[in-house]
């Protein structure tokens, strides 16, 4: 079974969600990039809720059949960037996120609205 992206994106929305990330953004790259369809963009307190942010991400992607392609950070749970393929998931600690500022790196990717 082949998951599109849209429906990737909707999981991995809803497993940082269910891991109380803060300020998760998604932004679509559809019409300006080759590297994915979405960037989520979400951030933890602390270094241990990064790790389970990422961690439920991971196991919410794989049991809809969605292999993870790469999985970076998790040790130092600064940055974790968790690829999988069309969408790619970047779980900051908070400190980290403003350092980085990716939103205003990507900005001309539209922001993504949930309901």
């Amino acid at each position: 079974m082949t998951v599109n992206a849209d429906r990737l994106l909707e999981v991995t929305v809803a497993a940082a969600e269910d891991k109380k990330a803060t300020r998760i953004v998604a932004l679509n790259l559809k019409e300006i990039s080759l590297v994915a369809d979405y960037f989520v963009i979400c951030s933890g307190n602390s270094d241990v809720q990064v790790q389970a942010i990422a961690t439920e991400i991971r196991k919410q992607a794989e049991s809809i059949g969605v292999r993870v392609r790469g999985l970076e950070g998790m040790d130092s749970a600064r940055w974790v960037l968790i690829d999988l393929g069309d969408v790619v998931v970047h779980v900051f600690h908070r400190d980290e996120r403003e350092y980085y500022n990716l939103e205003r790196l990507w900005s001309d990717a539209k922001v993504v609205e949930f309901a």
